[in-house]
């Protein structure tokens, strides 16, 4: 899962990055509202954490930019803590959830990880599929014979991919969007390389080749 932090506070900007990673997710970072805007309209993101107080232009006025434009990628707004107006205002402007600060990152977490499985569909914690089920806390995967297997930061991010987005030819070029962070290792053809791993890990079928088109993942299963 790709997103992106538009907020100034670069030091408060670099301890949500450094924890978001930790919990599987690739993030940017925008310092400012023009930058992020633009950002935000022209790159593949799942979810976008706003804050309101920016420079050179307002979160609020991002937002409601984006959703003049027909932009609905799922957007967390952060504000101060007392701003309550500023809560109203940014869900009647189209943000699909918001946190005050100051904040704990547990929240911030689970709130965003709340917001990604909603917007694909799935209500619980967690993933299942064709008899596997991936653990976000723990970045295991249980198979469909019970065996469970850590995986890697990598496998882990597409793995989720994968199976946020069961039944649909993925390419490539798409899935090195969502699994490599900023312009590094982004290397279409390592992505063969994480596709057999996770093949020996939850099995041969349910990760299909389609030849010049990519992959899809637990196609005959839908």
């Amino acid at each position: 899962m790709r997103l992106l932090l538009i907020e100034d506070d670069t030091k408060l900007a670099g301890h949500i990055r450094s924890d978001l990673k930790r919990h599987g997710y690739v993030v940017d970072i925008a310092d400012n509202g023009v930058d992020g805007e633009f950002l935000g309209d022209e790159e593949p993101y799942d979810l976008i954490v706003l804050d309101l107080g920016l420079p050179d232009r307002p979160g609020m006025e991002v937002l409601q930019n984006w959703r003049n434009g027909g932009n609905r990628v799922p957007v967390l707004i952060l504000t101060a803590r007392d701003a309550w107006h500023e809560r109203v205002d940014g869900l009647k402007a189209g943000a699909d959830d918001y946190l005050g600060k100051p904040f704990h990152t547990e929240e911030l977490l689970a709130r965003i990880d709340a917001l990604v499985r909603r917007s694909h569909g799935e209500a619980a914690p967690g993933l299942c599929f064709a008899g596997i089920t991936l653990d976000d806390e723990r970045q295991v995967v249980t198979a469909a014979d019970g065996k469970a297997y850590e995986l890697t930061g990598t496998e882990f991010r597409l793995l989720r991919y994968f199976m946020l987005h069961p039944g649909v030819i993925l390419s490539k070029s798409r899935l090195t969007e969502h699994v490599y962070e900023g312009d590094s290792d982004r290397d279409s053809n390592v992505i063969e390389v994480y596709v057999t791993r996770l093949r020996h890990k939850i099995g041969k079928n349910l990760i299909e080749t389609r030849r010049g088109q990519g992959y899809i993942f637990g196609g005959s299963q839908r």
